[in-house]
């Protein structure tokens, strides 16, 4: 029997949230500045992506439209 589209979208969600959410717990821990060194404006940079993701996430959601971005780098 196949799965229906909501069934599809509730097991990916599901999955693809946890994901972002033990991600995000990995990047909370380089906040440990006994193992890593960082400038107040790598955690600047490191956030304003995050959350500029998260938005154009959610405008997906909301009208349809979202940006795509290059990948993230410090430097």
């Amino acid at each position: 029997m196949s799965e229906s589209s909501r069934d599809n979208f509730v097991r990916l969600a599901e999955k693809r949230v946890n994901n972002a959410i033990k991600t995000l717990r990995l990047i909370g821990n380089l906040s440990n500045r006994s193992n890593y060194s960082y400038t107040d404006e790598d955690v600047n940079k490191i956030f304003r992506t995050l959350e500029r993701e998260l938005k154009s996430a959610r405008a997906r959601f909301e009208n349809g439209k979202g940006t795509d971005n290059p990948s993230f780098t410090l430097d």
